[in-house]
């Protein structure tokens, strides 16, 4: 476990925090006016390996510079800032305060616009930005340069197995109620796709279309066909399928022969996708989100009444339906996928041309 204290002064500033692998939806911004919850486990930092704001826009940025920095699509903008900033819970810092007159160009709350606006309690200096603004993960960015993180007595006793994770099913359901900002939760507030479940299928889709190689994808039957079906059929070439996208990992039934793709979880402490014996393309899922997609709960079609009967887990009244169509962010897959080496293939380059009217056309 670490502390992470000010640079200049040396005053604790974070709670003892374990590193865990950076959220997928960490950067997302979802819907209009909704209240997203905490974007951390409390307890839990993860390191952001890219620089982040300030951004030197531009309208051509130079590629071999883009590409150095890790991004092999055509940029509009880099960042000037300096890599590694650690995003916390609100709840774990320690001896800081806000600056109320730096709330960037937010709405409702912050969103870090003008930089820095939480500063060190003991000496003043501006050590991290707090982000809570309506459509945002609420969440504290401790400025690289600011802090320095230091371990503490009781290390961690290393990454969970993939056993004990199974064990534990800390799964994220796929759908869930989201509230207007600043008005308290309701049992009338309108059921949304979790925003982690769709920022989780931004990452993997652009996983996914590259493994296809351009060529027709058949997604395994289920949620996983309802996430991703609909945009490989619309921005692939029409035809039978000739490759398959199937949902493998640990405790999963073994794998089909004709299996090309396997949608695979991510370690949430590590990061690191699961790695079957035979080789394939791995498409990576947050684990809580493999999870359910591997593993769904039973639901009752309807509240159970009476006794308990045999074979009944719960009888609360079954979670609300989602009637919208499920829509990948966009912005996650563009991120991700800028960051593949096969976008500059002219297929994919093609595809992501055309996708900005895809989406206007409704199809996507």
């Amino acid at each position: 476990m670490f502390v992470f204290v000010c640079v200049r002064c040396g005053a604790e500033l974070t709670a003892p925090l374990s590193e865990v692998a950076m959220p997928a939806h960490a950067r997302q911004k979802y819907g209009n006016g909704l209240q997203l919850p905490v974007l951390m486990e409390s307890g839990t930092f993860a390191v952001e390996r890219e620089p982040w704001a300030p951004w030197r826009r531009r309208q051509v940025i130079d590629p071999d510079e883009a590409a150095a920095r890790g991004i092999y699509a055509p940029a509009q903008a880099l960042s000037e800032g300096a890599a590694g900033a650690v995003v916390v819970a609100p709840g774990d810092t320690r001896g800081t305060v806000l600056i109320p007159e730096k709330r960037g160009g937010a709405c409702c709350g912050f969103d870090g616009g003008d930089g820095p606006n939480m500063a060190c309690a003991a000496c003043g200096l501006l050590v991290a930005s707090r982000i809570d603004d309506c459509s945002l993960w609420q969440a504290v960015w401790l400025a690289p340069n600011a802090v320095c993180r230091f371990p503490v007595e009781g290390a961690d006793a290393g990454p969970s197995s993939w056993t004990e994770l199974l064990a534990e099913g800390a799964g994220v359901p796929p759908s869930e109620p989201i509230a207007s900002w600043g008005e308290p939760f309701r049992a009338g507030d309108r059921w949304h796709w979790s925003p982690q479940w769709v920022a989780a299928a931004g990452q993997a889709f652009a996983h996914l279309l590259v493994a296809s190689e351009g060529q027709p994808v058949a997604v395994q039957d289920g949620l996983a066909s309802r996430m991703f079906q609909r945009a490989l059929d619309a921005l692939l070439p029409a035809g039978r399928p000739t490759r398959r996208a199937v949902l493998a990992g640990p405790g999963r039934p073994p794998l089909d022969a004709d299996a090309d793709i396997l949608l695979v979880p991510s370690h949430p402490q590590t990061g690191k996708a699961w790695t079957p014996a035979a080789p394939a393309y791995l498409v990576p899922l947050p684990f809580g989100v493999w999870l359910r997609l591997a593993f769904p709960e039973p639901q009752l079609p309807v509240p159970a009444s009476g006794p308990m009967p045999d074979g009944v887990l719960r009888d609360d009244p079954p979670t609300p339906n989602v009637h919208d169509v499920f829509r990948i962010d966009w912005e996650v897959f563009h991120r991700t996928l800028a960051r593949l080496p096969a976008v500059r293939t002219p297929w994919l380059h093609e595809i992501t041309e055309n996708l900005t009217q895809h989406r206007r056309t409704g199809f996507l």
